[in-house]
């Protein structure tokens, strides 16, 4: 019998929007954390504002990106410009065990809810803050996306090819890797010091430091040996063939990475050793790292005569590594993710059945679960006045009327 879900029995104020923060909190809420969106019409989470949309038809209720990062949340439509509505606010963090946001640095203390405030309401608070470059330093001020982040910290920098500009990953990859993940690490060990001691603490998340941190290579270069790693498209300083070659078919490519002379020679094989392969510029792996231009031409050469996922199998078999560069389409008709659950479908009320991924990591006596869509704006709002703050319907009412809550 599986047990309940770790994090239950833990709830989360959740001003954070956008990238990193509602990354965390999903995280949070998939272990069986009760997260609390804290929203408003009056100004609509960014999410809620960009695509894709469902069937191609915008609104505030139809956006995939917005749905895929708040499954399993609770939202609420509450008017923070109102002087009633931190009232109601402290009501909540009184019964909340963790509050977050990921605004510019200062927001919250225009509404007297930094962490100097929340800590006098609620004392063993865990308050997280995620200011892009922290709260002290000449930058402190600054805002900033994942796509600013990725450009701040050098990930643009060694991405594409030696003779064209930066492209970055085409994602904001620290909203949704470095900087969520660190923060939710962040939350749990704080959450497990307040067990041992009572003690909430502040927790402040350089979203730029995060990021910075997934980088040890080319800074340690630079501070070793005071050298600039550059651009490399899809080379590898250690492997070679290392690339990426197209095959039969309209925009079809194939991964293919050797590191070794005994997987050069497995490589071979595969291709049934044309008399090129044996060149002496290609025997040993210093060889074939000098010649790397001839070589990815031979091997493009050789790769365009065949299927991606035909060739994939061949050289799989043979023990060399290699991947058909698969589409979105591909994605989400994957047998093996298939086979493995990674793909769940849930019913919005809005767009219908509509796809989530499951979470990657597989727990066996507390595993996440994903069993409710995104939330609609404001659809639980009435729910967690009533519920979890005990509030009457004709105060309910009264609140909304003066337009404190939506």
């Amino acid at each position: 019998m599986l047990s309940k879900r770790p994090l239950e029995g833990i709830r989360v104020c959740d001003f954070s929007w956008v990238g990193a923060g509602p990354y965390t909190t999903r995280l949070l809420a998939e272990y069986g954390a009760e997260v609390i969106r804290l929203e408003t019409k009056t100004r609509p989470e960014i999410l809620r504002l960009t695509g894709p949309y469902k069937d191609g038809i915008p609104g505030i209720e139809r956006s995939g990106y917005y749905s895929n990062r708040n499954p399993n949340k609770k939202s609420i439509d509450i008017n923070m410009k109102h002087p009633k509505a931190r009232n109601l606010v402290i009501k909540l963090i009184k019964v909340s065990d963790i509050v977050i946001n990921n605004f510019t640095l200062g927001t919250m203390e225009k509404w007297n809810l930094g962490y100097e405030d929340v800590k006098k309401i609620k004392p063993d608070i865990i308050y997280v803050t995620m200011p892009t470059q922290g709260s002290t330093g000449p930058h402190r001020d600054f805002m900033g996306f994942g796509a600013t982040m990725s450009a701040l910290v050098g990930i643009n920098y060694l991405t594409g090819f030696p003779d064209k500009e930066p492209f970055g990953t085409g994602t904001n990859y620290p909203d949704h890797v470095p900087n969520p993940a660190h923060t939710a690490f962040a939350i749990t060990a704080a959450l497990w010091y307040r067990r041992k001691t009572g003690q909430g603490q502040l927790i402040e998340v350089a979203q730029t430091e995060t990021a910075l941190a997934v980088l040890p290579t080319a800074t340690m270069t630079y501070a070793a040996n005071g050298t600039i790693l550059e651009r490399m498209g899809t080379r590898d300083l250690n492997a070679a063939p290392h690339g990426v070659y197209a095959t039969q078919g309209r925009s079809r490519w194939i991964a293919i990475a050797v590191f070794n002379d005994d997987e050069w020679e497995r490589l071979k094989n595969v291709m049934g050793n044309p008399t090129w392969a044996d060149s002496e510029m290609y025997i040993t792996l210093a060889g074939r790292l000098a010649n790397q231009d001839e070589l990815d031409r031979m091997m493009e050469a050789w790769t365009q005569q065949h299927e991606a996922y035909q060739l994939m199998e061949l050289l799989v078999k043979a023990g060399v590594r290699a991947g058909v560069v698969q589409n979105s389409k591909d994605l989400l008709e994957d047998p093996h993710l298939h086979e493995r659950g990674y793909w769940i479908y849930l019913n919005h009320p809005m767009m219908r059945r509509h796809v989530y991924n499951n979470s990657p990591v597989r727990l066996t006596r507390t595993p996440a679960q994903i069993s409710a869509p995104a939330p609609l704006l404001g659809e639980h709002t009435d729910e967690v006045l009533r519920e979890i703050l005990g509030f009457k319907e004709q105060e309910i009412i009264g609140l909304r009327e003066e337009k404190v809550i939506g």
